[in-house]
């Protein structure tokens, strides 16, 4: 059996999970260790994709699944190749471009674990100085290698949130904690000290359904209700209540419920700050301030629910002053990325492997995590499915032998799930024999420059943002590019 040498498109955590999955099952006491190699590649100079650059910073606890990646990585088999931009057009100037067509003579199999990087837009709400994506935000306030544009938080008194799902509650949150609570946290200090000088006094977080069909979790809305300076606005009470005649609430549904009822610790009318969640409100257009200093008007239209659910308009509208509009609509996959599907907004897959548009398996190319199911689930479904897209990997190498564990079951296994190579015609992009040990030369060039990292360079990194955060009592203080760049070539030079 020829050995299995995998590219991995993607460093963040469906990656690491389906590296990790691989490893442990053909362990290296395994007569099948030698057999296998993995090389993973991230646009991203730093790994662990959403879990850095995604997860918000006072989440600390979400962040503990690097653990087991940082095991993984430390598996010889395992290699990583960050700040090299994979098949699409560069979004990061500093990466390093490296078309498919470089990429697939070095290896028998690839896995796109590209995730959903592009922010879904509101028909009614073009981006604008006023209205952006809470991707922004996000990236802002983790320092992501993009490097948005900090948010003119000093000039602005509202701010109003279009979607009512986790991360539009991330935003608020960040908006509206005391900057002296988020220092202990992984915030960096130009972010800290933009968040110092912000006039933010009021957060509208709206969406077109009601508080039962929210999505955010019942955690998330908690800490909303927990914020030491900030109280909620009072809902209308006719929130409250459960129409007569509708199906018995789930348990997260009650959670909600009660949390609504019972309002925030800090009492309406106590604090400066406050935050409200405007259901039953759908953005029908913008109109921008005339003069610096005025307000933009929202217009939105009012909306009820279907028997289906769904939010349909009532006729009745109105209209939202305020100073920064951020819409938090969900992601989908890059567009100009191999095999992606239009009507799906991810890659085309069956069973973890990928599908061309005519319907046939690309042999031995699969897709894992948001790339191949779309942005839903959180790391627990991220990683199910991982084990069992690696499964499958396994499954169509080792075709005759028992290399797998535990067993991943179909409702878990998400885009992954699925036994046996389907019975579908199938093409050859990639080649059956390649050298082990071998990949691009432009990606060699770019380790001896110091323009591509490796995992060394990153437990370097990880060890000095840590040094450098304890020193000021905090989680870290985080590097950009051009710093880690720097430390690199000082505390690891390179030998041309």
């Amino acid at each position: 059996m020829a050995p299995l040498k995998l590219a991995i498109v993607g460093g963040g955590p469906s990656a690491f999970y389906v590296a990790s999955r691989l490893l442990s099952l053909l362990p290296e006491s395994s007569s099948r260790a030698s057999q296998l190699k993995i090389h993973m590649y991230d646009r991203l100079w730093a790994p662990y994709g959403l879990v850095r650059y995604g997860v918000a910073p006072d989440h600390p606890e979400v962040k503990n699944c690097t653990h087991k990646f940082a095991e993984a990585a430390a598996d010889p088999r395992l290699r990583f190749f960050g700040n090299v931009n994979v098949g699409i057009p560069a979004p990061i100037t500093h990466t390093l471009p490296l078309s498919l067509e470089a990429l697939f003579p070095h290896y028998t199999h690839v896995l796109f674990s590209t995730g959903c990087t592009v922010p879904v837009l509101h028909s009614a709400l073009p981006p604008s100085q006023f209205c952006v994506p809470a991707l922004s935000l996000v990236h802002w306030y983790t320092q992501h290698p993009s490097r948005p544009t900090p948010p003119p938080l000093e000039r602005i008194s509202h701010v109003t949130l279009v979607g009512q799902g986790n991360v539009s509650l991330d935003v608020a949150r960040m908006l509206l904690t005391p900057p002296s609570v988020l220092a202990k946290y992984d915030v960096p200090k130009p972010v800290l000290e933009v968040l110092e000088r912000s006039n933010v006094q009021h957060v509208s977080i709206l969406g077109r359904r009601g508080p039962f069909q929210a999505a955010f979790t019942t955690k998330e809305l908690r800490e909303m209700m927990n914020l030491p300076d900030a109280s909620m606005v009072p809902l209308d009470p006719a929130y409250l209540t459960v129409p007569e005649g509708s199906p018995k609430l789930t348990r997260q549904q009650s959670r909600t419920l009660q949390l609504l009822q019972k309002g925030s610790n800090n009492k309406p009318g106590t604090t400066k700050k406050t935050w409200s969640l405007d259901f039953f409100r759908s953005p029908t257009g913008l109109t921008t301030p005339n003069a610096a200093g005025d307000k933009a008007r929202l217009s939105l239209g009012h909306t009820m629910l279907d028997p289906n659910n769904r939010a349909v308009p009532t006729g009745e509208t109105s209209t939202l002053e305020t100073d920064l509009i951020i819409t938090s609509l969900g992601h989908h996959a890059e567009p100009s990325a191999p095999w992606y599907d239009p009507s799906l907004n991810h890659l085309r897959t069956l069973s973890g492997r990928v599908v061309d548009a005519g319907g046939r398996i690309v042999r031995n190319v699969y897709a894992s995590g948001w790339a191949a199911t779309g942005a839903r689930g959180v790391l627990v479904s991220t990683m199910m499915d991982a084990y069992a897209v690696a499964d499958t990997i396994l499954r169509d190498h080792f075709p005759e032998e028992d290399v797998h564990t535990t067993p991943i079951s179909e409702s878990d296994a998400g885009a992954g799930s699925g036994q046996d190579t389907p019975a579908a015609e199938a093409i050859e992009v990639l080649p059956k024999h390649v050298e082990a040990d071998t990949f691009p030369p432009e990606v060699e060039a770019g380790l001896r420059e110091g323009r591509v990292t490796d995992f060394d360079d990153w437990n370097a990194v990880d060890a000095e943002e840590v040094r450098r955060g304890e020193a000021m009592g905090k989680e870290r203080e985080r590097m950009v590019w051009e710093e880690a760049r720097e430390f690199l070539a000082s505390a690891r030079p390179r030998n041309d």
